[in-house]
């Protein structure tokens, strides 16, 4: 019997062990910090603490006619190549650009109570620390598309204008037809599938789901050529975008370097939990007066996100600009042409 006890006690605290270490995932290694990366670059101190690392891009913001903050996506940092151009290019748009890195990402602090709202407000301080006026235009790409959402209900009063590109959606958006969600989240790989499942439902086991070697992981997080398209394939084949590709491969350790979870893990929980807003319940553009013009570029054979869910948010809501580009996959915007051409078609509210 008491041999029985023991033998009880041993399990109950191994079993106890495996689930404290399935649901606490390591401390991230902060930048700075004694066991962290060191920092290399900029950076503001927001008002609770946190640091934000940026990157600016164009011409000196004296001089800029417009003031342009982009939000990275996801696995992505504030190096991404979709606002990286030539010094002719920004001279012809007059712009300047901000570039940084997304909380837990490259440099910037994590942040474990990150939200739609808590970024949003961090892209208003950074405008405010980097003086960049009263209003000013925000662009993201992916999941940093998917950001922008956050910016325009939070943030609109600051906002001359905003552009998504390919923008992540959330499956779980009420606002959403059930059978049309449903059909687009069964477009996915199954692993992606049950990747955001688990992000949804049980955000606490996402750090395990995605470090456990039992069922195959996010598709998407390890950058399969199953998600890509056909274009794609081809862009990222081509010869002079494969250097800045290899160049920024070189780089993929940096924007995950402080540790994944607060980085990707946290982009899945926040990206597909549940949301304090519906984008859909949004049916006049939140910008006062008409101020600034709501861009959405998406291409039609996405592979990673659904383009029947962007038509619906375009069908739902008229004062968002849609462009549909046909042919095109996720990673359009690093044919530096297009990126230049909705960069110029967000600041001079070109259609």
């Amino acid at each position: 019997m008491v041999m029985m006890r023991r033998v009880a006690m041993v399990l109950s605290m191994v079993i106890f062990g495996w689930v404290y270490q399935i649901t606490h995932p390591p401390p991230p290694k902060i930048c700075g910090r004694p066991g962290g990366p060191p920092v290399t670059g900029p950076r503001i101190k927001l008002r609770d603490g946190r640091h934000l690392a940026y990157t600016e891009y164009g011409l000196p913001k004296d001089v800029a006619k417009f003031k342009l903050i982009f939000i990275h996506g996801f696995t992505s940092c504030r190096y991404d190549r979709v606002v990286t151009f030539p010094p002719e290019v920004y001279q012809e748009l007059g712009v300047h650009i901000v570039s940084f890195d997304r909380p837990g990402y490259g440099e910037s602090d994590p942040d474990p109570n990150r939200t739609p709202e808590s970024l949003a407000m961090d892209v208003e301080e950074l405008a405010d620390q980097l003086g960049l006026g009263s209003k000013f235009y925000v662009l993201g790409f992916s999941m940093g598309g998917q950001a922008v959402w956050g910016c325009i209900k939070y943030i609109p009063h600051r906002l001359a204008g905003a552009g998504m590109i390919a923008p992540v959606v959330n499956y779980w958006w009420p606002g959403f037809p059930s059978n049309l969600s449903t059909e687009a989240y069964y477009f996915q790989l199954p692993q992606d599938q049950w990747t955001l499942r688990v992000a949804h439902y049980a955000p606490w086991l996402t750090y395990w789901w995605n470090t456990q070697n039992w069922f195959p992981a996010s598709a998407v997080a390890a950058g399969r050529a199953e998600v890509f398209s056909s274009q794609d394939l081809e862009i990222i084949a081509n010869e002079e975008i494969s250097d800045e590709v290899t160049k920024l491969g070189q780089l993929r350790a940096y924007p995950m370097q402080q540790g994944n979870f607060e980085s990707l893990h946290r982009d899945m929980m926040v990206g597909f939990g549940r949301w304090e807003f519906d984008p859909m319940d949004m049916e006049i553009n939140p910008i006062p007066d008409g101020g600034g013009s709501v861009h959405l570029w998406h291409g039609e054979e996405d592979q990673m996100v659904p383009v029947t869910l962007q038509r619906y948010i375009a069908k739902k809501l008229p004062w968002v600009k849609y462009h549909e580009l046909p042919g095109k996959g996720h990673m359009f915007p690093l044919i530096p042409e297009i990126s230049q051409s909705m960069i110029k078609a967000l600041l001079y509210d070109e259609n």
